[in-house]
């Protein structure tokens, strides 16, 4: 519990550090934190992140996000759309190179890896440039880390009831219950200091939608890991795992919390 706190504080203040600062730093981390994670999805998936076909994987995470973020220059003449076709008919095309020793089944799994980790990280990224990202990308993070404490806190004091125990067995529905109450609050905090707006039911609702999207994320990476027999997807962060393990709900929250307050 110590280390999962230091941990968690440190990197929250750094991470948040890094978000004040946007533009080159704020990109640059993205970019390095997608890598890793990508690098987690590849090792859980018993596959070399030096492989070609890792290779290939790893550049269209980073092509996709550059897509969504078009901070260089070539990038701005592409569409993401563009980009996923190039992408996909490269993986198709390299399993005709290797004479099927790399099956379509493992380079579908790779690609779905890429697009999970890209769209995840990239709305991250995209999030933060738009005109008033800081204030959308700290309400998105305070609220997601919010929900996560409360359904983290609440499950283990008050937790009698299975959410769903066949993905992931430790969690229960009073943690979930938990996690969405202290995300109202985070939410209703966070729009008393950023003033998104006065109505407070959009508040309340968007919090909800947070900590439900973000537990949804969650549960997605559980189900990832439990097909793959790991416990945690990497051990870079002591007391959290990996990369992929303490952004699972922010890969889910910020794309669906920016199409939203982008409508």
């Amino acid at each position: 519990m110590k280390k999962r706190i230091i941990t968690g504080l440190v990197g929250g203040i750094g991470f948040l550090y890094l978000v004040f600062l946007g533009g080159v730093p704020y990109s640059l981390f993205i970019l390095v934190l997608a890598t890793i994670g990508y690098y987690e999805f590849l090792k859980m998936n018993h596959t070399n992140f030096f492989s070609i076909q890792g290779i290939l994987g790893l550049l269209s995470v980073i092509a996709i996000i550059l897509g969504l973020n078009p901070i260089v220059p070539f990038f701005e003449r592409l569409s993401i759309l563009h980009i996923f076709i190039i992408s996909l008919w490269i993986f198709l095309a390299f399993v005709v190179f290797v004479k099927n020793e790399i099956t379509f089944d493992q380079i579908s799994i790779l690609l779905v890896g890429a697009i999970y980790v890209s769209f995840g990280f990239g709305f991250m990224l995209k999030a933060r440039l738009i005109e008033n990202g800081f204030a959308l990308t700290l309400f998105v993070l305070i609220t997601t880390w919010a929900s996560d404490s409360g359904a983290y806190f609440s499950g283990r004091f008050f937790g009698k009831n299975k959410l769903w125990p066949e993905i992931s067995p430790k969690k229960t529905i009073e943690g979930s219950i938990g996690g969405i109450l202290l995300a109202i609050v985070a939410g209703l905090l966070m729009n008393q200091i950023l003033h998104f707006t006065s109505i407070m039911t959009t508040v309340v609702l968007a919090s909800i939608l947070v900590s439900i999207v973000g537990q949804i994320g969650d549960l997605v990476e559980s189900a990832l890991k439990r097909s793959k027999g790991v416990k945690d997807s990497g051990n870079l962060l002591p007391g959290h795992g990996g990369v992929l393990d303490r952004f699972d709900s922010l890969i889910f929250t910020f794309p669906i919390l920016f199409l939203l307050f982008n409508l």
